[in-house]
């Protein structure tokens, strides 16, 4: 059995996006009830709150202080992406357990982590908070990986939207290989397969666009034919994974229809494509229920494979 760290924070549940919304608490709530046959087998540390330093190595200032004020006021940053007074609090948390993540896989007490988190973080970019997401978690952590001697990091990303945020970032650094599939049409409109990276990152983006009804067979061809071949080629030194869940066939936002028995072979083709260190990360997922069972189905591949 591989050693496991299962990383959340109570701070999560206080980011208040507002009444319908559908990225709420009752995800968070819904993840820790499905998992908790599991936490026994799983360490459990706590996530750092970083300082603005560490934000700073993806976001510039100016997008900081607006999250920091639109958390003071209780406002939102758009129509989508709503502050309440811990949401500046449960966002640096957010990018916290990524840190700690990193910490205990260097310090060898782990070899995996899920970061079950939110708000959720791959649509921010440098410079802007959007699409439910306040600052870029997984980035950040990229960074801080490589601080740390991961000098290769390869992020995969399985959400139904693409990760934008992410892309942006590692447009031009050929020491982060992007790899992203999504839904075809669906927000935020990025993410074509022509878009491959410029100077230095050419050929270290990749994204896989699949169209509206798609199924586990689309999905799982991605991950069981193309994903290893990049796998190879690139040779991480250290996988991060943006886990969105709204891929499912429940998610009330999208329109792919992959089971949860389809996510748990995304999982596990994930886990098996390369041996070294993997952090995942929460990102959608809004049918709280599914979204439940098919973290718990993650957990079971990270635990085993």
């Amino acid at each position: 059995m591989k050693k496991v760290a299962y990383i959340t924070d109570p701070i999560y549940l206080k980011h208040d996006t507002g009444l319908m919304h559908p990225e709420s608490k009752e995800r968070l709530v819904a993840i820790d009830r499905a998992v908790l046959p599991l936490k026994e087998k799983m360490l459990t540390p706590s996530a750092v709150t970083v300082s603005n330093e560490i934000l700073l190595r993806v976001h510039d200032k100016k997008q900081i202080e607006e999250v920091m004020a639109c958390s003071r006021a209780g406002a939102s940053i758009d129509a989508d992406t709503h502050c309440s007074s811990d949401s500046f609090l449960a966002a640096k948390k957010a990018v916290g357990a990524g840190i700690s993540a990193i910490d205990g896989i260097v310090q060898g007490a782990f070899e995996r982590a899920f970061c079950a988190v939110r708000p959720p973080g791959h649509h921010a970019t440098p410079s802007k908070s959007m699409g439910f997401c306040l600052f870029n978690n997984i980035a950040i952590t990229a960074k801080y990986a490589q601080q740390c001697g991961f000098g290769k990091v390869m992020i995969i990303d399985f959400d139904v939207h693409h990760g934008n945020g992410t892309q942006e970032t590692f447009w031009e650094d050929d020491s982060v290989f992007y790899f992203s599939s999504h839904q075809a049409f669906a927000y935020p409109g990025t993410g074509m397969e022509g878009e491959i990276g410029e100077g230095a990152g050419r050929g270290y983006t990749r994204n896989f666009l699949v169209m509206p009804d798609s199924g586990d067979r689309e999905l799982l061809d991605i991950y069981r034919n193309d994903l290893p071949g990049y796998v190879e080629a690139f040779s991480p030194d250290i996988m991060l994974v943006s886990a969105g869940y709204d891929l499912h066939e429940s998610d009330p936002i999208a329109q792919l229809y992959v089971t949860t028995e389809g996510i748990r072979e995304i999982v596990r083709a994930i886990l098996k494509s390369a041996r070294v260190p993997y952090v995942f990360f929460l990102e959608g997922g809004y049918a709280p229920e599914a979204l439940g069972e098919n973290v718990k189905v993650t957990l079971e591949e990270m635990l085993s494979v």
